[in-house]
C-alpha cells in the first residue's frame, strides 16, 4: 500500500462516509469534482454520497434480486447446457456487480470493472444488455422446456 497509488479509492470511501444515510442530494456531491473518472469504475461511490445509504443499500438488493431470479429460474430448466448457461450468465452479472462495489469499499484493488447499467460507457452497456439479452432467452417461459416439480 504504501508504493501505490490510492488516490481514486481514498476519494471513493471519503465519498461514501459524506453521503450518510440519506445522502447530500442529486447532484450535490463535491467528490466528482475532485477527482476523475468517478463516472465509471467509482459511480457507486458518487452514488452513496448524492443518495445515501439507503439507495446504495437498494441498488444492491435491486442487483442481488436480479440474480437470485435468474439462477432459481436457471434451476428450473431441464435441459443441463440451458442450466449451466443461464447460471453462468446471472453469475457473471453479479460478480461484476460484486467486484464493482468490492472495489468502491476498497475490499479489493482496483480493476477497472464498470457497474452494470448505472456506469458510464456504450461498450459497457452493450456487453451488459447481451448478456442479460442471451440469458433471459435461455430462461423465458417456453413448454417442455421446465423440469416437472
Amino acid at each position: 500500500p504504501e508504493a501505490a497509488d490510492t488516490h481514486q479509492v481514498d476519494r471513493a470511501a471519503e465519498a461514501i462516509a459524506a453521503g450518510g444515510l440519506l445522502g447530500r442530494g442529486p447532484g450535490e456531491g463535491v467528490m466528482k469534482r475532485h477527482v476523475p473518472d468517478l463516472h465509471t469504475d467509482f459511480i457507486y461511490s458518487v452514488a452513496a454520497e448524492e443518495y445515501g445509504l439507503i439507495f446504495s443499500l437498494a441498488l444492491i438488493t435491486l442487483f442481488a434480486f436480479l440474480v437470485i431470479r435468474g439462477l432459481y429460474r436457471a434451476l428450473k430448466l431441464s435441459d443441463p447446457f440451458q442450466q449451466v448457461a443461464a447460471a453462468g450468465l446471472f453469475v457473471l452479472v453479479g460478480e461484476q456487480v460484486l467486484i464493482n462495489i468490492a472495489v468502491n469499499l476498497n475490499l479489493i484493488p482496483t480493476k477497472g470493472m464498470t457497474l452494470p447499467f448505472i456506469s458510464y460507457g456504450g461498450s459497457s452497456m452493450l456487453a451488459i444488455c447481451l448478456t442479460l439479452g442471451f440469458a433471459l432467452a435461455l430462461t423465458r417461459r417456453r413448454p417442455g422446456a421446465y423440469a416437472q416439480a
